[in-house]
């Protein structure tokens, strides 16, 4: 109903300190800036509204088309709006407009016309050499996209054959998890059904995994901080899923070698650790796949 209470926390007490009712529409959605200091509010009818954690508002703007969903570029200096009608706006952090961004995995004839059912841009990875796919948007209809920036024009195209509901990067921007419903055939008369399904893909599509959830309606999903829980909205409840991530690690002449990904730098960090010295050398290597290792 375009209600919006801020809250603060002081001496472990939480109270209201600011309310903001504007009746004239819905609150759509609203995303924190990567630093976490400024805070981008938008409502169904197109009004935008940017403010600062301290509560004070820093520019307000009519964008003269319905708003979904909104998302902030890693470096914080551009928003993105997404509209009803499956479009996405570009605009810098003063309200100026600036571009659309292309989409390729929609049909032929189908731009503007199918929702745009989540979008994520993971903040992990910033600089113009980067290279790894991280601005993801997804389609009611399943179709999904991968893009290195919001100008790519050449992102990763996937069908995930769901009529998806939301999206949601983990942690570390190696694993998309993509959540929908899939209509499932019944082996006997009657309409098929559909079930809840949650597809992982890593940023160039590889298709990792898929989880299937119990219940009818699977609406919205969030990753635990250290990415090895995953919360599912379905119907009234709430799953949680354990996630076991495939490390990338191997082990000969006692030697442990193992890859971790630095987001600071964009790249791995390959440890070999030798398990009897307890010495350690570290060397950085860019686009870590995978580890094997062999005999002595």
């Amino acid at each position: 109903n375009g209600l919006i209470i801020v809250w603060m926390l002081h001496r472990g007490i939480w109270f209201e300190e600011m309310i903001n009712n504007r009746n004239r529409s819905v609150v759509r959605d609203m995303k924190w800036s990567p630093d976490f200091q400024k805070i981008c509010i938008i409502y169904e009818d197109g009004a935008v509204i940017v403010g600062t954690v301290d509560g004070q508002r820093l520019w307000g703007k009519e964008i003269k088309t319905q708003l979904a969903f909104v998302e902030w570029s890693p470096d914080g200096k551009n928003i993105l709006f997404c509209t009803l009608n499956g479009e996405v706006h570009v605009y810098d952090t003063e309200g100026i407009y600036s571009h659309r961004v292309p989409i390729y995995c929609l049909d032929n004839g189908t731009e503007g016309s199918v929702a745009i059912s989540g979008i994520h841009w993971y903040s992990g990875f910033v600089g113009p050499d980067n290279q790894i796919p991280a601005l993801c948007v997804g389609f009611e209809n399943g179709r999904v996209q991968i893009m290195r920036s919001d100008s790519d024009d050449k992102p990763v195209l996937i069908d995930t054959q769901l009529r998806c509901t939301g999206l949601r990067w983990d942690p570390n921007g190696t694993t998309v998890a993509v959540a929908g419903m899939q209509a499932q055939t019944q082996a006997g008369p009657g309409p098929d059904r559909e079930v809840g399904v949650v597809q992982f893909y890593a940023p160039t599509g590889q298709h990792l995994r898929t989880l299937r959830v119990p219940g009818s309606n699977l609406r919205c999903i969030s990753w635990e901080g250290n990415g090895l829980r995953l919360a599912l909205a379905v119907d009234s409840h709430i799953f949680f899923a354990n996630i076991r991530p495939d490390y990338l690690w191997g082990y000969f002449s006692h030697t442990l070698v193992y890859a971790v990904l630095k987001k600071e730098r964009s790249e791995h960090v390959v440890v070999f650790w030798d398990t009897q010295s307890d010495e350690k050398y570290t060397k950085y290597i860019k686009h870590v796949t995978h580890i094997r290792s062999s005999d002595e």
